[in-house]
C-alpha cells in the first residue's frame, strides 16, 4: 500500500516540475528564490520517492533516470522564450539526487525496511 502512495506522490511531483520548468509565465515564488536550489531540492525529493516507489531499480538506474529527465527539462527550456538550457542546473540537479541518496542511507533502518515498503 505505501508503495502505491510512494508512486502517487512522484507523479505529482514529476508533474509539477515538468510544469515548473516549462512554464513561459513567471511565478513570483520561484522568481524569488535561488533557482540551484529549487533544482537541488527537486531532484533530492524526486531521488528518495523513486526509490521508495520501485526499490528494485538499482542505484545505476535510479540516477540514469532523473539525469536523463534533468536533460529533457534543460532542452525543452532551450525552446521556451526567456528559458535556456544550463549544465548548472543539471549539476545542482545531480548533487539533489547524491544528497537524497545520503538522506536514505542515513534512515535506512528506519523507513526502508523491506516490509515497510509493501
Amino acid at each position: 500500500m505505501r508503495v502505491v502512495i510512494f508512486r502517487a506522490i512522484l507523479v505529482i511531483n514529476l508533474l509539477a516540475i515538468e510544469f515548473l520548468a516549462t512554464t513561459s509565465r513567471e511565478i513570483e515564488v520561484i522568481q524569488n528564490s535561488w533557482d540551484k536550489a529549487n533544482h537541488f531540492f527537486a531532484f533530492m525529493v524526486l531521488y528518495i520517492l523513486l526509490t521508495l516507489s520501485f526499490k528494485y531499480f538499482s542505484l545505476l538506474q535510479r540516477v540514469l533516470l532523473l539525469f536523463l529527465y534533468a536533460v529533457q527539462i534543460e532542452v525543452v527550456q532551450y525552446f521556451i522564450p526567456n528559458r535556456y538550457f544550463s549544465l548548472l542546473d543539471i549539476f545542482a540537479d545531480m548533487v539533489g539526487v547524491l544528497i537524497g541518496y545520503l538522506v536514505l542511507k542515513f534512515f535506512k533502518g528506519s523507513f526502508m525496511r523491506e516490509d515497510s515498503l509493501n
